[in-house]
C-alpha cells in the first residue's frame, strides 16, 4: 500500500510549509495538496518526481517508505540507484514505451536523462504494459542465443537495484558496456555491482561496477521477426544414439552400485 499521503503531510509540516506554500512551490492548486494528503487522489508521475527531487528523495522512498521522525534515508554515497528518469506520455497522459534502436544506443548513454533526447526516440504502446514504466531496446550479437540478434527486449524500469534477482534477464545500461542484455549471475552488491552472464556459454561472465551502471530494466517480453522453427523429426541415427547414451548411463549406475 502506498504511503504517499502520510509522507507528503509529514514532509510538508517538517519543512514548516502550509498547504498553500507547498502548492505554490509545486505550481499546483492548494486543493490538490489537500486531496493528496487525505488519500483522495495521488500525484501523477511527473509531479511525484518533482516532489521527490524537492525533498531529496527517490520516488520509491516517497511512495513506499514510512517517513516519520524515526525514518533514516539511505546515505547518498550508497544510494547509487537514485536516477532521474525521463519519459514521454501520450495524449491521455499514459506513459509510452520508447524504443532504443541499436544505432541509437551510443547516443542513449548521453541522452538517457535528457527529456528532449528521449522525446525524439520512436515510441509505441502495448495494452498488456499499461501500468509501470517500460522501454524497448534492440539487441545485437549472439551472446543471448537462442534469442537472435535484432530482437527487441521490452524492459520494466528497476528503481531499486536491490530488487534485482539472480537468474533473471535484464537490460543493463552502463558507461563502459553501453546497452547490454544479460542474465544476472549474482544479486546487486554495493561494492561490486552486477555479475552479467550470457546464455551463449561461449562468452565468459563478467562484473559491471556499481558506479558505472546508469539504468537497469527487467526483461518482460521480446519482439522478433525470426519465428521459432519446428523441432525436427527424430531419425533412426538420432534414436540409436539416444538409446546408446541411455544404455551407457544405466551401465555406469549399475557398476557404481557393485
Amino acid at each position: 500500500m502506498s504511503n504517499i499521503a502520510s509522507n507528503l503531510k509529514f514532509l510538508r509540516k517538517k519543512n514548516n510549509l502550509t498547504q498553500q506554500q507547498f502548492a505554490d512551490i509545486m505550481e499546483i492548486k492548494r486543493a490538490s495538496v489537500g486531496a493528496y494528503e487525505e488519500s483522495r487522489a495521488e500525484p501523477k508521475y511527473e509531479l511525484l518526481k518533482k516532489i521527490a527531487e524537492y525533498y531529496g528523495l527517490s520516488m520509491d522512498e516517497l511512495a513506499n517508505d514510512v517517513i516519520d521522525e524515526k525514518w533514516k534515508p539511505v546515505p547518498k554515497s550508497n544510494a547509487s540507484n537514485l536516477r532521474v528518469l525521463s519519459i514521454t506520455v501520450d495524449q491521455d497522459d499514459r506513459e509510452n514505451i520508447e524504443l532504443v534502436p541499436v544505432k541509437a544506443s551510443a547516443g542513449y548513454l548521453n541522452g538517457y536523462a535528457d527529456p528532449e533526447y528521449v522525446k525524439e526516440l520512436p515510441r509505441f504502446s502495448l495494452p498488456m504494459f499499461s501500468q509501470g514504466t517500460y522501454r524497448a531496446f534492440e539487441i545485437k550479437g549472439d551472446s543471448m542465443l537462442p534469442l537472435p540478434s535484432g530482437s527487441i527486449i521490452i524492459g520494466e524500469y528497476v528503481e531499486n537495484w536491490h530488487d534485482i534477482k539472480s537468474g533473471h534477464t535484464y537490460v543493463i545500461i552502463s558507461k563502459d558496456e553501453g546497452v547490454v542484455y544479460k542474465r544476472i549471475g549474482a544479486r546487486f552488491k554495493e561494492d561490486k555491482g552486477l555479475k552479467l552472464v550470457s546464455d551463449n556459454r561461449v562468452y565468459e561472465p563478467y562484473w559491471v561496477d556499481a558506479a558505472d551502471i546508469l539504468e537497469v530494466w527487467k526483461a518482460k517480453a521480446f519482439i522478433s521477426t525470426e519465428l521459432p522453427q519446428p523441432t525436427p523429426e527424430p531419425t533412426i541415427e538420432s534414436l540409436t544414439s539416444m538409446m546408446a547414451h541411455m544404455q551407457k548411463t544405466i551401465n555406469s549406475v549399475v557398476d557404481h552400485k557393485k
